[in-house]
């Protein structure tokens, strides 16, 4: 796709996104030139962290429940504001706030797509055409960036008031999920990051990422550079209602019923109400 629209290099700034995707759609790709799943993860979560601004305060959750959401800054608003001016013409295409969309990249219709690297399995099945996986895009006038990724994945819960012997073979069950030959295999196959720093050592000496350097680019992507209070993760209660309101909201912009500011002023308004009623509720 990039060679059919004479496009030299795989864009490395957000503005060679956007002119790159411009250049794809007048080559044919008509309906998208790029788009994304995950839109607050991409757009605002790990658009902050790569940045280095901040999501909220109080390291973005991790040192306090009395954290505020502070993602309605210069950065977040102009970058809203460009997918706002994009969209109107399909160069950018919205495509759902989860992992929906990813199908459109798979079957060709959008060349450049931003999702997570554990997509890796679908696109090696399923795609009949060359394909790589890039760092993430960066607005280069943004001083020191780009900075460090924040990680994705879920958490592991285990019940309290188990018997020494169950706690065993829950101890049992978790020394098999990080063996370092398990995890590697996991990785290789799959796209999802090792959980070890011996796991990716291991698929490194191996020499896995010389014949398919893409599936290291998210483990250089996290470990850039040093990772600061806007860049070590996130700690919001209500996450995933979070993430809800939030994409309501870009979506308002995307619609144009707001605008890219208005709509992250309500987000952020909206969202510090839900951490307030969590606040009270999370266990100090």
């Amino acid at each position: 796709a990039l060679k059919k629209a004479n496009i030299a290099e795989i864009p490395k700034t957000w503005p060679q996104v956007f002119e790159d995707a411009k250049k794809l759609k007048a080559a044919g790709y008509t309906t998208c030139g790029f788009s994304g799943s995950w839109v607050t993860w991409v757009n605002l979560e790990q658009l902050s962290a790569w940045h280095n601004v901040p999501l909220a305060s109080k390291a973005n959750g991790l040192d306090g429940f009395d954290t505020v959401l502070e993602f309605n800054g210069p950065l977040q608003v102009k970058h809203l504001e460009n997918l706002v001016e994009l969209q109107k013409d399909k160069t950018y295409d919205y495509a759902g706030r989860t992992n929906t969309g990813e199908g459109r990249f798979t079957s060709g219709e959008c060349p450049i797509y931003l999702t997570s690297s554990a997509f890796f399995g679908n696109v090696k099945a399923q795609a009949k055409f060359n394909f790589t996986a890039a760092p993430m895009p960066y607005y280069p006038d943004v001083k020191g960036a780009p900075q460090n990724s924040i990680i994705g994945g879920a958490s592991l819960w285990i019940m309290g008031g188990k018997s020494a012997e169950e706690y065993k073979g829950i101890a049992k069950f978790l020394t098999f999920l990080s063996d370092t030959d398990r995890q590697v295999w996991i990785h290789k196959a799959s796209g999802y990051l090792p959980i070890t720093k011996a796991a990716y050592a291991k698929a490194k000496e191996e020499g896995f990422y010389k014949d398919q350097p893409y599936l290291e680019t998210p483990l250089l992507e996290l470990t850039n550079k040093e990772p600061t209070e806007n860049s070590r993760g996130l700690r919001l209660g209500n996450m995933v209602q979070l993430r809800d309101m939030w994409s309501e909201e870009i979506e308002q912009a995307l619609a144009g019923k707001k605008t890219a500011k208005q709509a992250l002023d309500s987000a952020v308004e909206r969202g510090n109400q839900m951490l307030r009623q969590f606040e009270k509720t999370a266990v100090h």
